[in-house]
């Protein structure tokens, strides 16, 4: 199918998605190495559509769909994180057989809101996740100390740990410490802070048996890294500064043998000179080995 059909497709027979994922091939969660490259795309649906100075950047869905398109055709990237819409539209496409799917749960925070801190459950269920074939489901857990609605969020994200675990899937939880100033929600960054969001998630739901950590790469990061015996995959953050710095930055990040590779998505779909295959060769190379 090309992305011209896709909106024909759901039209007319939007039965077909249902038989899209029930025939898709799968794959183990991870190779003979141990070690995972995923690319992100659920940042549009919580209305964060920004890239370096365009605000709109992601905004163009048919422009994404390519991009995750060349960033899946590449070898070594494993897999995709995204919500319900692109997911869909990716195994329509044919583009997730032997590919690791994982579908984000909580988007209701939206970037910039006044309730941006409750991050609801608006996407998957991990009934739904189960049912669709999915190889696992991703949840935010920001923990602001002063917002009462944090408890609220640690308890659908415990629920949410629980019930994948027993449906025998990865539950990818990206914990922050966050606070609020002038208004805006700003994740604290440093390594106590990190160690402490660690510690809070991963004692989240009935068994951690199926638990992985999503973390930001932060300064004394072998620290942080000390404080989990979980799984975990790094974010790759937004993409800021010069490229080569970013790459460095993961490549040190990733020579950590607690580490088990990189969940990226901006910095690889949108990488400043417009070469999306490049970018994703190069974090592949980071994450299973061969990059110059």
């Amino acid at each position: 199918m090309e992305l011209d059909d896709v909106t024909r497709t759901r039209v007319s027979d939007p039965g077909r998605i249902v038989t899209a994922w029930a025939a898709r091939r799968r794959r183990p969660l991870v190779g003979d190495d141990g070690r995972m490259l995923l690319v992100a795309a659920d940042h549009p649906a919580r209305g964060s559509l920004g890239v370096r100075g365009d605000a709109r950047a992601m905004g163009n869905r048919r422009d994404l769909l390519d991009r995750l398109l060349t960033a899946l055709s590449r070898p070594g990237v494993d897999g995709v994180l995204a919500t319900p819409d692109v997911l869909d539209d990716l195994v329509l496409l044919g583009a997730l057989d032997d590919k690791v799917a994982v579908g984000s749960m909580n988007r209701g925070g939206l970037q910039g809101a006044a309730f941006e801190l409750d991050d609801r459950f608006t996407a998957y269920s991990a009934d739904e996740i189960a049912a669709r074939g999915l190889d696992g489901g991703k949840m935010l857990t920001r923990i602001c100390l002063a917002d009462p609605g944090t408890a609220s969020t640690l308890e659908s994200s415990a629920h949410a740990v629980t019930d994948l675990a027993a449906h025998g899937l990865m539950a990818m939880v990206e914990p922050f410490l966050s606070v609020v100033e002038d208004g805006r929600v700003r994740n604290l960054l440093d390594p106590d802070s990190t160690i402490a969001s660690v510690a809070i998630a991963s004692g989240l739901g009935a068994s951690s048996a199926h638990t992985w950590l999503k973390l930001p790469v932060v300064e004394d990061l072998a620290r942080v890294m000390d404080a989990t015996t979980l799984p975990t995959l790094l974010l790759g953050g937004d993409p800021q500064g010069d490229p080569h710095d970013t790459y460095a930055a993961w490549s040190d990040a990733l020579s950590l043998p607690s580490v088990s590779g990189l969940v990226v998505g901006r910095a690889l779909l949108y990488p400043p000179d417009g070469d999306v295959g490049a970018a994703v060769d190069i974090a592949s190379g980071l994450v299973h080995g061969g990059a110059s």
